[in-house]
Parts: structure tokens; sequence; C-alpha cells
């Protein structure tokens, strides 16, 4: 069984990671969503909601599991038994980082691999700090998010405004 590991914040998960990971079961036949802790990102949600809202989106995708990890991504692949890891681009800003990041991991690792995604054209322009600027400015999220991820956004958001 082939399994790819998808890491990331996902504070919220949006249809671009969704996309992302469907695409990603084409290549696999398992993908762990890896969410990572990451503080240094200053998180709106906490580790426990973001896995939460992750498994509300996936619950229908059997070959998908959630879960989270801490400490270096390679580490947790080889403990995993992950045959690669995912990522997705949406623009040339994206590559420079991912690359770095690949050429690391296989300076650390050398038999994981680091798949790039491109997403659905639709998604190309989506990312998770984008939609937290919607949601700040009040704008409609259903079009970038699960309905439950896009109420728990609004919620956060309202109650951060208070």
């Amino acid at each position: 069984m082939k399994i790819g590991i998808y890491p990331g914040t996902f504070d919220p998960i949006t249809h671009g990671h969704t996309d992302i990971i469907t695409r990603s079961l084409r290549v696999f036949d398992k993908v762990v969503v890896a969410v990572a802790p990451n503080p240094s990102k200053h998180p709106l949600f906490t580790l426990t909601e973001r896995l939460e809202m992750i498994c509300i989106v996936m619950e229908k995708m059997k070959q998908v599991e959630v879960t989270h990890f801490d400490g270096l991504l390679v580490d947790f692949v080889q403990r995993y038994g992950g045959h690669a890891i995912i990522r997705g681009l949406r623009a040339i800003s994206d590559f420079e980082h991912e690359f770095q990041m690949a050429l690391m991991n296989r300076k650390i690792a050398k038999q994981v691999e680091t798949v790039f995604l491109m997403p659905s054209e639709e998604y190309s322009y989506l990312s998770s700090t984008i939609i937290k600027d919607v949601a700040n400015h009040g704008g409609a999220l259903t079009e970038f998010l699960h309905p439950e991820v896009a109420r728990q956004l609004q919620d956060r958001i309202r109650s951060l405004k208070i």
C-alpha cells in the first residue's frame, strides 16, 4: 500500500486542501493528513479544532486518515511508513520555499520523496491566510470552505471582535 503524507497547518482546511487530497488519492492508496501544531504561525484554531474540522470535511473519504505530528516531518513519515510527502503548489511563489524544504528533507532522509501537485485552477489562489482575511471583513466563505468550517471560522472571527 502506497501512503502519502500531506502535512500542513490547515488553519482552516479549504477547498484547495481538499482538492490536493482528492488528487493525491489518484497516486496513493492512502493519504494521511498530518496537522502540524506550528505555533510560530499563530493559528486561529487549536490543534484539536483543526483536527476535528478536517475529520468533518474528510468523513466520507475512507482512504484518508487525519492525525497530527510534532518534530521533523521526515521523522514522522518514516515512523508512519509513508512513501512520500505531498505538497501543493499554487503559484511560482510557493515553489522556492517548497523546493528548499524538499531538498532538506531529502538530505535528512534520502528514501522519503516529495510529490508536488497543482490544485485545480479554481483553487489556485486559495490560502488559509486569504480566507481568514475574507472572513475578517465579513465576506462569504461557502465557495471556499466546507459549510461547517465556514460556520466555525465566522464564529471565531465574531468572538475575537467582541
